[in-house]
């Protein structure tokens, strides 16, 4: 009988990817055993396991057969590739055994890289949201608005909304533009039976508004709801503040002092987080009843939708056409002008597109809905969000080599029990990934902690569920692993190359010098980033303490603002009057126009009979009483304030010194001369009063022109006591007892204008965190090189302290190679910040000069920063035992 024989071309497979020395072996035994499973389970079963056998066996010589040949694996009756299941786990079951035994050094990478995570994480979700601002909104990228920019004496005034007839005109003669919309904000008193609140967040809006900006209706027909007059859209938060659980739809809201009736049309859940307005209840704009609409002056926020792929920048290009066929009589009937004059709006007056996707961060101006972001800090966030991740890799990284000393021997072991360099680098790579996995997990818990802190600071609603969606969670691995491998890169090449003779012996570690340039530059990157950031903080610091003590031109402190003093109707002066007689109260004001408020009108004005009726500029006009400069503490520079002993200053105005320089004024006598605003009305300069920053300090004061009366909406009350509460409370009776048609309501001028900078303080927050942290994280990185260059200097500290050497001598010997990486960093930095920081300061009209001591300040906290860092390790060092350090091995 014939023995059983396996598949002859299997065998030769097999020879052809096996060494000699193992194929005889382990071909033999092989053979055995299809011998044994042929009369077990038949020839045919016997064979098929013969050949998955030989491709099991030769699997790894298709992978990698260098690897094979490479290796001392004779003794190896299964070779194994250094990607397969069982070395992957092998990997990480020794690295996790590393980790427990090194329990500090992974703590305080963990630590680092934890924060480093976390603050990346954060910031992406920061810039995240700040791009995606108008995304949601379909069709969005066809989506403009129309801005207007008027130059006048070499200044571009740019404006966000333009006249009632733009949209109307441009729809109607471009054939590129599919639809238009408008927008106008609406704030007022809404009363529903005995519930009365003011409401900031209404807008009067077209019928097909809320489609375009694709905020869905709850209930309510969408393409009906805001076209009949007198109705009105609300969110679901208003809906519930005012009728409860009961359904809206038909019902009536009182809005106005005059309680004009809106009946419900429609309900939406709210405006999306990330829209560039947001309102609360939209009334329909068919309810103006605008009658005979103009070009030139400013109005509603026009929106205009584009036909695919139109060229929004070819379709801007043909507007000037419009300036010459509509805006030019327009100018040339109300400022009396000629016809040759007004040509020359065309080049002056344009209007402008603005992506929707661009109006958040690109928008920029004092009139905008909503204050918005700014590119520029999307630009230093990111920037500041991959530093921090970087330096808290490079910490991993001096760490890592930290404890290559203590390591070196591990390595040399490996090698002489078969293990290859590439094995060693997957090795130490399967530590630093597993890390950095622990890292994230502790990432997670600061991003829960501190949540609510980057909230506050950075003005946003984030809720902690949004970390735990699965797109956010891959990408959290993702950002955790090639952290990882950034980080363990170089400790796994520098630690797996290691020779097998030196590590064994002890001598790649036996004192001495040793340059590693590599430790070095990394210290002075983290160093570099840390005295970058704390001139920038400082700056910052600085610029934010300019902006609030400069002078404005107007006394801010213990000023009230009313701004709905018109709901006392008839009693306005009756209550002014008594104020008045409280001798708590220095003046008092009926104006809605006070600094700080962006409710401000303007116009076109011009002087008459001056080089062909001079130059065109805007201008801001505040309506104002005879008592409002005395209550804000202005000062007249020439002329006189109104004055109730001259009839005629109703057609008198009075003017800031920026509208003086503006009309070619400034070596002239503005006083008694005219100007002449859109209407062909005539008005005689009374006085010229200090310029006052009534918008942001960080925006040059603008021309600004006060007029008497004609605006009544508001008070502004001038106070001198100690005893504030008291006032309120007496404020508030008095306003009581006069009947008013709604709530008082009442702000702090200072509160206002310390509200103005908000962007500028959660910057400077912003900062002096990220400085707080970078300066923690390039500690640890320090600590971590210092305990590097200590282990290889013991033997040295050993000899000199036997020689005399005192332990305040050594630590200064050991702390004065640091010093000079620090002061390298200090160079490096400085002038990035200075060009950096000149960048930003560039944004403000009034700034500060970058002063020498501000990098000299943050030069010194670095320098004793790493003086105390590594001191620590040099004091150790020093009152070591030399006995301990110099013994032989």
């Amino acid at each position: 009988m014939n023995r059983p024989t396996p598949p002859k071309w299997a065998d030769k497979l097999l020879s052809a990817f096996l060494p000699e020395d193992l194929l005889e072996e382990l071909q033999g035994d092989m053979h055995e055993q299809f011998e044994v499973q042929a009369e077990d389970l038949g020839l045919k079963k016997a064979q098929w396991l013969y050949i998955w056998e030989v491709l099991r066996f030769c699997r790894p010589y298709f992978l990698k057969r260098r690897f094979v040949e490479q290796s001392n694996y004779a003794n190896y009756s299964h070779p194994v590739s250094i990607f397969s299941p069982i070395m992957i786990r092998n990997y990480f079951t020794i690295a996790w055994r590393n980790l427990i035994r090194n329990k500090a050094f992974s703590a305080i990478n963990i630590f680092g890289l934890s924060i480093g995570i976390s603050c990346f994480m954060l910031i992406a979700v920061f810039v995240y949201h700040e791009l995606s601002y108008d995304r949601y909104v379909n069709n969005a990228d066809q989506i403009y608005r129309v801005n207007l920019a008027v130059t006048g004496n070499g200044n571009i005034a740019l404006y966000p909304n333009v006249d009632f007839a733009v949209g109307d005109g441009i729809k109607n003669t471009f054939p590129e533009v599919k639809d238009f919309t408008r927008v106008s904000q609406a704030v007022d008193f809404v009363k529903y039976e005995n519930n009365q609140f003011k409401e900031q967040h209404m807008a009067f809006a077209e019928a097909n508004f809320i489609k375009m900006f694709s905020i869905p209706l709850l209930e309510g027909n969408i393409d009906k709801a805001l076209v009949e007059p007198n109705s009105i859209v609300i969110s679901k938060a208003m809906a519930t503040k005012y009728f409860g659980d009961h359904d809206p739809i038909g019902k009536s809201l009182q809005i106005g002092t005059q309680l004009t009736e809106y009946k419900v049309t429609g309900l939406f859940d709210k405006v999306p987080d990330n829209s560039h307005f947001h309102f609360d209840a939209f009334l329909s704009m068919s309810t103006w009843h605008v009658k005979n609409p103009t070009w030139s002056n400013l109005g509603p926020y026009t929106y205009i939708e584009l036909n695919k792929n139109t060229d929004a920048k070819k379709l801007e290009s043909k507007f000037p056409q419009l300036v010459e066929k509509y805006v030019v009589p327009e100018i040339q009937r109300d400022m009396g002008i000629s016809l040759a004059e007004a040509q020359k709006s065309v080049e002056t007056f344009r209007f402008l597109l603005q992506p929707l996707t661009k109006l958040h961060l690109y928008g920029g101006t004092k009139y905008e809905l909503e204050p918005g972001g700014d590119i520029q800090y999307i630009y230093i966030f990111s920037a500041l969000a991959v530093f921090i991740l970087l330096l808290a890799c490079v910490n991993f990284t001096n760490l890592s080599t930290a404890q290559s000393a203590k390591r070196s021997k591990e390595v040399g072991i490996r090698k002489v029990l078969g293990s290859i360099k590439k094995q060693l680098i997957l090795q130490f790579l399967a530590e630093s990934v597993l890390l950095t996995s622990f890292a994230m997990l502790f990432a997670y818990l600061l991003i829960f902690l501190f949540l609510p802190y980057f909230n506050q600071l950075a003005n946003k609603n984030v809720s902690f569920l949004f970390f735990l969606d699965y797109k956010v969670i891959a990408s959290l691995f993702l950002v955790s692993f090639v952290s990882g491998i950034i980080a363990g890169i170089y400790p796994a090449f520098f630690l797996s190359s290691f020779g097998i003779i030196k590590t064994l012996k002890g001598m790649l570690f036996t004192g001495g010098k040793q340059k590693k340039p590599l430790q070095s530059s990394l210290i002075v990157f983290q160093f570099s980033v840390s005295t970058l950031l704390i001139i920038a903080t400082i700056v910052v610091y600085q610029q934010l303490q300019h902006m609030q003590n400069k002078k404005l031109g107007y006394d801010k402190d213990q000023v009230i603002f009313m701004p709905d003093s018109r709901v006392l109707g008839g009693n306005q002066l009756a209550f002014q009057e008594q104020l008045k007689r409280d001798n708590r109260v220095v003046s008092a004001s009926i104006s809605r126009m006070v600094p700080g408020n962006s409710n401000l009108n303007g116009t076109q004005i011009h002087p008459v009979n001056e080089n062909g009726n001079g130059v065109e500029i805007h201008i801001d006009i505040f309506n104002i009483d005879y008592d409002y400069i005395n209550t804000l503490g202005m000062k007249i520079k020439q002329g006189r304030a109104f004055s109730k002993e001259f009839s005629t200053d109703s057609s008198g105005v009075i003017i800031n010194e920026s509208a003086v320089r503006e009309l070619g004024w400034a070596n002239k006598n503005p006083i008694g001369r005219s100007i002449v605003r859109s209407g062909q009305q005539e008005y005689k300069v009374l006085g010229v009063v200090q310029d006052f920053n009534y918008t942001s300090v960080k925006q040059k004061v603008a021309p600004a022109m006060m007029m008497l009366g004609r605006n009544y909406g508001g008070m502004v009350i001038k106070i001198n006591t100690t005893d504030i509460e008291g006032f309120m409370i007496d404020l508030k009776k008095q306003w009581d007892s006069f009947n008013p048609a709604g709530p008082m309501e009442y702000y702090f001028l200072d509160e206002k204008f310390a509200a103005l900078y908000d962007s500028e303080q959660r910057t400077q927050k912003i900062f002096s965190a990220f400085a707080f942290l970078a300066i923690i994280i390039a500690s640890l990185g320090l600590f971590a090189l210092s305990t590097f260059m200590m282990e290889q200097r013991k033997k040295e500290v050993g000899i000199r302290k036997v020689l005399g050497a005192s332990v305040s001598g050594i630590v200064q010997l050991l702390v004065k190679d640091f010093l000079i990486l620090v002061i390298i960093s200090i160079l490096i930095a400085s002038p990035l910040a200075w060009y950096a920081m000149n960048q930003w300061l560039e944004d403000f009209a009034y700034k500060i000069d970058l002063q020498w001591w501000m990098f000299a300040l943050a030069g010194i906290l670095a320098i004793v920063i790493a003086i105390l860092t590594v001191s620590f390790q040099g004091i150790k060092a020093a009152l070591m035992n030399p006995v301990k350090s110099l013994k032989s091995e």
